[in-house]
């Protein structure tokens, strides 16, 4: 169980536990003025909570292919003071046709590409791109996405360039990125990216880190996570 300040996560039946970059993802993605949200890929449910605690008005989309992620999503949004405003489905984003437009979608996607699966099928399904390729999430999320409605993804940051390019060729652009290092003086390990529609000559740029030695986290990390993480 992770216990966050407004909501408890149950993770004891879904493959994939709550981390850091559902997290990040969670408290940096442009869900505040969003009227229709969906989180594709909700595994536990942890960014869809986090959706409805930051922005009251919205409602919110959770799909999750794996069984038992779906059911332990329903039972931690059950359990939540949002459940009014959030719904599960048990659905792959390539096969989700709901009757209306999103303003925001998030997504902390599969990102292993050809690499060692473990035998766990839970896992490969919520860690590798077989189940959702990063061509198939672009598409369907500009199927998905109002005509000024954004995309929020986090990514390894050696997918970075790769995922940009795919991005183009889906009539989605970089609108932010944001650089995320683990300590100072460290490459950057994850990516943060805002796409939408419109091209834009020079996207918004910035770094983040999240330590500054071992548990001391940056002014940032706390800024951006603290209405979330119960003991910051």
């Amino acid at each position: 169980m992770f216990q966050f300040k407004q909501f408890t996560i149950r993770q004891d039946r879904t493959p994939m536990k709550v981390g850091t970059d559902g997290v990040l993802l969670g408290a940096w993605a442009a869900t505040e003025k969003a009227l229709t949200i969906l989180d594709a890929g909700t595994g536990t449910g942890v960014i869809a909570l986090m959706s409805a605690q930051r922005n009251p008005l919205a409602r919110i989309d959770a799909i999750e292919i794996e069984p038992d992620a779906c059911r332990q999503a329903i039972e931690n949004i059950r359990a939540s003071r949002w459940k009014e405003r959030i719904q599960v489905w048990e659905s792959a984003l390539q096969t989700f046709s709901p009757p209306h437009l999103y303003d925001c979608i998030v997504c902390n996607p599969p990102f292993f590409i050809n690499s060692t699966k473990t035998p766990d099928r839970g896992r490969t399904l919520a860690r590798h791109t077989d189940s959702l390729p990063h061509e198939e999430l672009l598409k369907h999320a500009s199927r998905l996405l109002a005509p000024a409605g954004n995309l929020c993804v986090i990514l390894p940051a050696e997918n970075e360039e790769l995922f940009l390019r795919q991005a183009g060729n889906a009539g989605l652009y970089a609108q932010h990125i944001t650089r995320v290092h683990p300590i100072p003086g460290k490459p950057p390990k994850r990516c943060l990216l805002r796409l939408g529609r419109k091209p834009v000559d020079t996207p918004t740029e910035d770094h983040l880190t999240i330590e500054l030695s071992r548990h001391q986290y940056s002014e940032e990390y706390i800024r951006l996570t603290h209405e979330f993480y119960l003991y910051l």
